[in-house]
């Protein structure tokens, strides 16, 4: 296809709304319950409830961690693989709002990776792994978060779409 998409659509427009929900769900509040964890680990004490089953659980809760990763990389490619164009007159607003709309559950659960720390840090009392979990949740966003070359791919694939006269329908 012969455009060029910084140009013809307005790709920081596009990338503002999701990635600015993003950052929040997967930076901003969980850095805010990491602090939260902080302080309870310096001004008293959470006890250990798992005992000797601790390494099971952080391993486990681990797994839990990596399977959720996996799942949202893949369902990024599934969610944003069908059309999202309601008409060829409204591309650009259709695009941005539907981009949006599809963004916010994958960065849900791209955030819930750091529940997982949370949960542990109040069975465990380990404040350092409750970081771990809250790390990992942050790279598997960075992962998947809005990129301009991203949504220039995507717009390629959604102008396709709709010269195959396939729109969203819903």
């Amino acid at each position: 296809m012969n455009f060029d998409a910084d140009t013809e659509y307005d790709l920081n427009h596009i990338i503002a709304k999701p990635l600015f929900f993003g950052m929040t769900v997967n930076i901003v509040v969980p850095m805010a319950l990491l602090f939260v964890c902080y302080y309870l680990t310096t001004h008293g004490t959470v006890p250990d409830k798992l005992g000797e089953t601790r390494t099971v659980a952080l391993y486990l809760f681990g797994l839990l961690a990596v399977g959720e990763a996996v799942f949202a990389i893949w369902w990024r490619g599934r969610l944003f693989g069908t059309p999202m164009i309601r008409s060829r007159e409204s591309f650009e607003s259709d695009f941005a709002s539907e981009y949006a709309r599809r963004c916010r559950p994958l960065f849900v659960v791209i955030a819930s990776i750091s529940l997982y720390g949370y949960l542990f840090f109040f069975l465990s009392g380990e404040f350092n792994d409750a970081v771990y979990f809250v790390v990992f949740s942050f790279l598997v966003f960075q992962m998947v978060r809005p990129r301009h070359g991203m949504v220039r791919k995507l717009i390629d694939r959604q102008l396709g779409l709709v010269k195959q006269g396939r729109f969203l329908t819903s």
